[in-house]
């Protein structure tokens, strides 16, 4: 059998005292089980320590649950860190607003950092503490559970002495009539004192064994009395200050934080409006040509025709001739006119006129107009619905790529209903809203409609 392992002033004695206690406390709980020997009981510390247990159960899922918010807590600080420190990189040194957003981001690195030390040292560290009370608390209430046995086991064996006191007395008392009988006279009395002290000796181990384990029990089971009930009561004023310190963190950080923010939101807002200001300086928002856009044109009323007036379709036949049948036209310079050889009519080698045709019937021809002298583009305009908010026509001059999703794809000789915008506000300088007149006519659909360059355009 192996020895028991003995350490620095530990002796045999001690060790087989140990042993020997463990034994009789464990006959104790197993009479006390089966209901041969009474337990000593006391509801009002047991309420204690199931209120105790529940408490330790409370504070320990407590301190979890703050550190896993601390480890959050940690863990965004450095997700926000990287998110700003990528934003610092990307934000380039002649942009608007740079050493304000450098100085910005440190502050918001100073500020995750204070919140969460001023956690760890108002809420963790007080956290605890107040656990680190519970062990010693917990070790003790088992020590008691221990001496209350050994008290009971003590109290036991003192009531079975004392009532065996009389069996003893009866067992000695026939053998010693035989003793007395066989033994000289002067013997008889050595024998009786024997027997008597022997039976005080037991009795008297029995009591001062009593006496002795009540009193460890009773020293640690009025100290336990007294700090179960203090600690019960105090955990309401820790968890009062516990999360007060953490709110009060909290809206702290938040609040700062919102400052640091709302800084930045301004200073990017203003990045993003110098921006756009450069843009519209460059070229209205939009590229339209890499050669750069044609000059935009004059309106249709100054714009130079070829030698006719877009006023009527008649006027170049009668106004444009003299009496002497030469046709008027003028020099570059605006001088005197110069009598150009008469288009009309022309007169055979013979010296007779050819039959003509009506003038007006050449000059529709001319114009495009119908045979009732109505010119096609009116009628066509006329039998054709015009889209609610039409202003005009345009006539596309260059081919125009668009380069956005709001753009209107134009090739030179598509014809525009040009319309007003929505919101006179959004209309940029330079820019027409409207749709191809094929895709009116066909579809009646406005879905189609786009911006595009008025300087790509004439009015018709």
């Amino acid at each position: 059998m192996a020895e028991l392992p003995m350490g620095k002033g530990v002796s045999a004695g001690k060790i087989a005292s140990n042993v020997q206690k463990k034994i009789t406390r464990a006959q104790e709980k197993v009479l006390q089980k089966l209901g041969k020997a009474d337990e000593t009981k006391d509801l009002a510390f047991e309420e204690g320590v199931i209120n105790f247990n529940k408490q330790l159960v409370e504070g320990t899922k407590l301190q979890k649950d703050l550190r896993a918010y601390l480890a959050a807590v940690k863990a965004m600080h450095e997700s926000s860190k990287h998110l700003y420190e990528c934003l610092d990189d990307m934000y380039e040194s002649d942009w608007y607003g740079k050493k304000d957003v450098d100085s910005l981001l440190e502050d918001s690195d100073l500020l995750w950092t204070d919140f969460h030390q001023k956690l760890v040292d108002h809420a963790l560290i007080s956290m605890d503490t107040y656990l680190g009370q519970f062990p010693d608390i917990k070790a003790r209430i088992a020590k008691r559970d221990r001496k209350l046995v050994d008290y009971d086991s003590a109290r036991h064996n003192y009531a079975a002495v004392n009532k065996g006191k009389k069996k003893e007395g009866i067992k000695i008392t026939k053998p010693a009539s035989l003793l007395e009988r066989a033994a000289p006279g002067w013997a008889q009395g050595i024998l009786s004192a024997h027997n008597v002290a022997q039976t005080n000796l037991t009795r008297s181990q029995a009591e001062e064994e009593l006496e002795r384990a009540q009193k460890v029990f009773e020293e640690i089971n009025i100290d336990l009395q007294e700090e179960l009930p203090s600690l019960w009561n105090s955990r309401v004023g820790f968890y009062v200050n516990t999360f007060q310190s953490v709110a009060g963190l909290e809206e702290k950080f938040h609040r700062e934080m919102g400052k640091i923010n709302q800084n930045l939101n301004d200073t990017l807002e203003k990045l993003e409006n110098q921006d756009m200001s450069s843009d519209r300086t460059q070229d209205a928002n939009h590229t339209l040509s890499p050669g750069g856009p044609p000059a935009i044109p004059k309106s249709p009323s100054k714009a130079a025709t070829p030698n006719i007036s877009v006023t009527s379709p008649t006027q170049p036949v009668h106004s444009g001739w003299g009496d002497d049948g030469t046709q008027a036209t003028w020099d570059d310079d605006d001088s005197q006119p110069v009598r150009a050889p008469a288009a009309y009519p022309a007169w055979d080698d013979d010296g007779s006129q050819p039959v003509q045709g009506n003038v007006n019937d050449s000059t529709q021809q001319a114009q495009g107009c119908d045979d009732d002298g109505a010119q096609a583009t009116t009628e066509s305009t006329e039998s054709v619905e015009m889209p609610e908010s039409f202003l005009f026509k345009v006539k596309t001059m260059h081919d125009y790529n668009a380069t956005d999703s709001d753009e209107l794809e134009l090739k030179a000789g598509d014809v525009v209903l040009v319309m007003s915008y929505e919101n006179p506000e959004e209309q940029d300088e330079g820019w027409l809203m409207g749709v191809r007149e094929s895709d009116w006519v066909q579809n009646k659909d406005l879905g189609k409609k786009g911006v595009f360059p008025e300087n790509f355009t004439q009015r018709m």
